[in-house]
């Protein structure tokens, strides 16, 4: 470990920031909170340094300094939730699945599944003696942070796609085929992961995290009925085991603005919306959860007076509800530059205090 990279981690002493947590739940507070999906890692020079010696694996098997890498941001950006570094792939290798993060592609699978005989191998997840360093990474984070701590897992569908298609994939061919070719064969696959899915959050909240999102980042490739039939049943079993722990759950996709309707039915606190769907246009639908999102990650890449531009009526929107978190419709991607991430936290922060306080 150098020890430079690990200057500034103390246990806090600040009085908790529960803004976002509040949100969550639909109650006021005084700004809008701000957390930014990716915001740990990938623009930021400090870990930019790191990965020139560790791979986003070996950081994760590192407690202290994943801890790091996770409160880097809020400390940086003055953001009102911490979000887990670690990545989706993360409890997969447990499970039997052989993969592999390779730079500029994303999670590469050396054994893809594709018969009932390669699901049934698969073994089942033990969190705490699979991947024990994450919890130990929560544990150490659970007196660092002064805001909440987001823990998260990919869903079924998300982390199916990588496991049959073998990697990243702009279609989604092998995974919609192998969907409707052999349903029974994917009803298992769903859930396993589904099993996997609960016990990992379940430890992850055990452990101390205060809030949980289910990234479904590539189920908007399916159409509404092809959701209703072959993945919304594990979703609703997913959120309905988990309500009993008593923190808030959000689903979010990318390109699954016509999933709405079906999200809106699940036992989850949080809708995430990306870029092409507005806050106005979810709540016209009917969408009575706390709505997340949701500036085009783009845009971060112009200048400030264009982003100024395009984030004031997504507040306008989302301050209508106190049930609102600002946050990108999208991840945060190596290119951005973090004075911007930290100039517009500070925005949204004061523009919607100042909103607030005039109504």
């Amino acid at each position: 470990m150098i020890s430079v990279q690990l200057k500034g981690v103390q246990e806090m002493n600040m009085p908790f920031n529960d803004r976002f947590l509040k949100a969550c739940r639909g109650e006021a507070t005084d700004h809008v909170p701000v957390w930014y999906m990716r915001q740990a890692g990938r623009s930021q020079p400090e870990y930019r340094k790191i990965k020139e010696k560790y791979s986003l694996f070996e950081i994760t098997h590192q407690p202290e300094l994943c801890a790091y890498v996770t409160k880097l941001p809020v400390d940086q950006y003055n953001n009102d939730a911490a979000v887990l570094y670690k990545d989706i792939m993360t409890p997969l290798p447990a499970m039997g699945v052989d993969v592999e993060i390779k730079s500029g592609i994303g999670p590469v699978i050396s054994n893809p599944v594709r018969s009932m005989r390669d699901i049934e191998a698969l073994g089942e997840l033990h969190p705490k003696e699979d991947v024990p360093y994450i919890f130990d990474t929560i544990s150490l984070l659970e007196k660092q942070l002064n805001v909440p701590l987001i823990g998260f897992s990919g869903a079924p569908f998300t982390l199916a796609s990588y496991m049959i298609e073998g990697g990243p994939s702009k279609n989604y061919h092998h995974t919609k085929a192998f969907m409707h070719a052999k349903p029974e064969a994917w009803n298992l696959l769903m859930n396993k992961l589904a099993d996997m899915t609960i016990v990992y959050i379940n430890a992850q909240i055990e452990a101390g995290a205060k809030a949980i999102q289910i990234f479904d980042s590539w189920v908007g490739a399916l159409n509404a009925a092809d959701y209703r039939r072959f993945v919304k049943p594990v979703m609703h079993r997913i959120f309905t085991e988990l309500q009993r722990k008593d923190v808030p759950f959000i689903m979010f996709g990318v390109g699954a603005g016509h999933l709405m309707q079906e999200w809106n039915d699940l036992p989850i606190d949080v809708m995430g919306l990306d870029w092409r769907t507005s806050i106005g246009e979810a709540r016209q639908a009917g969408v009575h959860k706390a709505l997340q999102g949701n500036l085009d990650p783009s845009l971060l890449l112009a200048p400030w007076e264009k982003i100024e531009e395009q984030v004031k009526p997504i507040l306008d929107e989302g301050i209508k509800n106190d049930a609102y978190i600002f946050n990108l419709g999208h991840g945060v991607f190596p290119e951005v530059d973090p004075q911007v991430l930290k100039r517009l936290t500070a925005f949204v922060h004061d523009y919607t205090k100042q909103a607030k306080e005039s109504n």
